[in-house]
């Protein structure tokens, strides 16, 4: 599979980069356009999407690193090399969301409606930017057979691009794509209903999404892994907790309490 997209002159596009910049074009829209339901500030929704997006990818890139440094010790002109790859998501996610807490307490925004905000467009773009691991050949799983992949009713080019090195990989970037973006539509569903209390979608986000990835991570053989564990599992459980802690707390409140979709004039 090339990975690159097209070429100016010696500079490379490529896919993974454009599927990225997608991800974040769509997240940009969807989130200016339910601040404006709550009149937040335009400037400083602006510049709270700014920083959080350059932080979670320099978060993102971080963590990778962190869990590959014995490769990248001895590789340090490396590091810098987004574009390759090597984005870790739950890097990216702890990063954004000490951006936000902090950028929330000093704009006076409430805290769990900006992350309700922010995830319904952030698992979109997950599932997104799983085909820029696609076009990089990573985030595959075990290796199979081509026959096993056409009996799964796999497309042709997927089963062409799963072809590395010879053998046939089990597509596990296409899973989680696949389950990302039924998690899109799920949280645009919860999100839309009346009586949705703030967190409890971020709270379906981290449950959805952690059941997803704990057991997706299970059949990817390029996991992060820390002291013989899967550290996507390890975070995947710790998601997982938290999510349904937001759904029940919010459930334990009162029908009109704390509303998501009331309009509350704040900033």
């Amino acid at each position: 599979m090339n990975p690159i997209a097209f070429s100016i002159g010696n500079f490379e596009i490529r896919y993974y980069s454009l599927f990225i910049l997608l991800g974040v074009i769509i997240a940009y829209i969807m989130i200016t356009k339910e601040a404006k339901r709550f009149n937040m500030d335009e400037d400083k929704v602006f510049n709270m999407f700014f920083w959080t997006i350059i932080i979670s990818i320099i978060g993102a890139r971080l963590y990778y690193v962190m869990f590959n440094w014995d490769y990248f010790g001895d590789n340090i002109g490396e590091i810098w090399q987004i574009w390759q790859g090597g984005l870790a998501i739950h890097g990216g996610m702890l990063f954004g969301l000490v951006t936000l807490a902090l950028f929330c307490k000093k704009n006076n925004f409430e805290f769990l409606r900006v992350l309700d905000m922010c995830v319904v467009p952030l698992i979109i773009a997950q599932g997104l930017g799983r085909w820029g691991n696609f076009f990089n050949s990573e985030a595959y799983g075990s290796i199979t057979s081509y026959e096993h992949l056409k009996s799964l009713h796999i497309p042709g080019f997927i089963i062409k691009g799963m072809h590395i090195n010879g053998s046939y990989y089990t597509p596990t970037f296409l899973y989680e794509s696949v389950w990302c973006i039924a998690g899109f539509i799920l949280l645009m569903i919860l999100r839309n209903r009346k009586f949705v209390k703030c967190g409890q979608t971020t709270g379906a986000y981290l449950l959805f999404y952690g059941i997803g990835r704990f057991f997706i991570e299970a059949l990817r053989m390029d996991s992060l892994i820390f002291m013989g564990f899967k550290i996507a599992q390890i975070v995947s459980i710790v998601m997982i907790i938290i999510g349904t802690i937001l759904l029940v707390r919010g459930f334990n409140k009162s029908k009109y309490e704390n509303l998501y979709n009331e309009y509350t004039g704040s900033n």
